[in-house]
């Protein structure tokens, strides 16, 4: 489709109805309104089929406490907040990104400590995989982009954030049925797991923005 706010739309700031029934319960951070464009930066992790395996019998058995949970279509680690730019600050956003971007070099991480984690409202509930060495490099990155959102007056990232791939969520906060024996259950699952050494152990080769449906990729050197 067209991008919302373009010369001659009717109405730029109509705001458009959000059904949560639509979208599995989920609730948005932030009401959508035409011309405003979701925003978000982050290293994306392509899962094999080990991962795939691997996230399966995590979920059946972290289903036996919490039934609803469902596996995440895609994987990533997150470099900023989801943030809202309007249409005509995409252009300048991205080029500000790839400029500061631009001398960083691949790097390993390792993300292998499960956690439970919920979003800023409580709304949701998430089983991650926190990463527990690479995570210099990251604050390195995370550095770089939150330049450019100063730049645009958008918030910057977590002062103290837990890197993580998020693989599994549900609708609620349902965290204190997840932390304590289920996590670490799941944990066991994980060390136990005959590739997870291999899997977990992930080089990052590119950063990615999205923004609404548009994305836009920064290879690494």
């Amino acid at each position: 489709p067209a991008p919302a706010g373009l010369p001659g739309d009717p109405d730029p700031e109509e705001a458009v109805s959000d059904d949560s029934s639509r979208h599995g319960g989920r609730v948005r951070g932030f009401p959508h309104e035409r011309g405003n464009w979701a925003t978000h930066v982050y290293l994306p992790y392509i899962a094999q089929e080990e991962f795939l395996e691997l996230l399966e019998l995590l979920l059946s058995h972290a289903r036996s406490y919490v039934p609803s949970l469902a596996a995440m279509e895609e994987f990533h680690v997150s470099l900023s907040q989801c943030v809202v730019l309007r249409y005509h600050w995409i252009e300048p956003f991205v080029r500000s990104l790839r400029e500061r971007l631009a001398a960083f070099h691949r790097f390993f991480c390792v993300a292998d400590q499960l956690k439970v984690y919920t979003n800023q409202n409580k709304t949701r509930t998430f089983i991650g995989l926190e990463v527990s060495a690479g995570h210099f490099q990251l604050l390195e990155l995370v550095s770089e982009v939150d330049g450019v959102l100063e730049e645009f007056d958008l918030p910057t990232f977590y002062k103290e954030p837990s890197f993580h791939i998020s693989l599994a969520w549900c609708v609620g906060d349902l965290s204190g049925r997840l932390e304590g024996p289920c996590l670490r259950e799941l944990q066991d699952i994980v060390d136990g797991f005959e590739e997870s050494a291999f899997l977990l152990r992930i080089q990052w080769e590119q950063i990615r923005c999205k923004s609404g449906n548009k994305y836009f990729s920064f290879p690494l050197r």
